[in-house]
């Protein structure tokens, strides 16, 4: 052996490897202080008529978790961290709590909240939902759940009967990023979810870009084909919108219609807060 190759082999690991393990485990001590000292708050996003935006069909919960200097952290800096471990089945937890006791308290909105498909089957989680439901029925057709796609993809053989037990108490689903991975496809006759929502890739530069155009058409299409409502995300131009609503999308989601806020208008009054 080579003195190099000792060196390599006596080497505990990269500098890069190394300083990324190191922010994993300062996020996962971040999330976990936060679900700790119940310092969670959800960010509101609105989901549009295509056809007429200034109207919300409903709105999208986005958990946020605050760091200890007060700094809100968006769900994209510490999901990917967590969503395997435990930590996420908590943070799933936490989401559908606070978006149960939105609906409870607002009875003329419609909301949704994220889950894993790794919080099927949670007990906590399932304890929370039913609760909910014992207390006020009405809260179901008002829920919508998102499942990513590629959340879905892992338990096909879970979520079918999750979806089917909790649609028939009316609660709606979403397949979240659709066509991120483009491995939904097979399973979409036996999922029956309730809407797509179209990953933000296919929806930059639409206008522009026939690639994307193509297919997005197809994801349209195969909505239509299984009654599913569509959803744009990421709809960030006045471009965009209009090809996706000349196209037939149903619903848009973007910072062009709202970014995520913290203070949505049916919250009592105080300082708003975008997240």
């Amino acid at each position: 052996m080579t003195q190099e190759r000792k060196l390599d082999a006596a080497s505990p690991g990269e500098p890069l490897d190394l300083a990324t393990d190191e922010i994993e485990r300062h996020t996962l001590r971040m999330v976990e202080q936060a679900l700790r000292a119940d310092r969670l708050m959800m960010a509101w996003q609105p989901v549009v008529v295509a056809s007429e935006p200034a109207r919300a069909v409903f709105h999208e919960g986005l958990i946020r978790v605050l760091d200890e200097t007060g700094r809100i952290v968006p769900a994209r800096d510490f999901m990917s961290a967590v969503e395997t471990l435990e930590l996420g089945r908590l943070i799933d937890c936490a989401s559908l709590e606070r978006g149960l006791a939105v609906l409870a308290r607002n009875p003329a909105l419609r909301l949704s909240v994220n889950m894993s498909a790794r919080s099927i089957g949670h007990t906590r989680w399932m304890q929370i939902l039913q609760g909910a439901l014992r207390a006020e029925p009405s809260l179901g057709p008002r829920l919508i759940l998102e499942i990513t796609e590629s959340s879905a993809m892992q338990v096909p053989e879970l979520v079918v009967p999750f979806m089917d037990e909790l649609q028939r108490a009316g609660i709606a689903f979403a397949l979240d990023d659709f066509g991120a991975g483009f491995t939904a496809f097979r399973y979409l006759k036996d999922f029956f979810f309730d809407i797509i929502k179209i990953d933000g890739q296919f929806i930059r530069n639409i206008h522009r870009d026939p690639d994307n155009q193509v297919l997005t058409l197809a994801m349209l299409s195969v909505g239509r084909h299984f009654d599913m409502l569509t959803v744009a995300e990421s709809v960030e131009t006045a471009e965009e919108a209009e090809w996706l609503r000349a196209a037939g999308v149903d619903g848009l989601q973007g910072y062009l219609f709202g970014r995520p806020c913290t203070q949505p208008a049916w919250a009592p009054a105080g300082t708003r807060l975008i997240a």
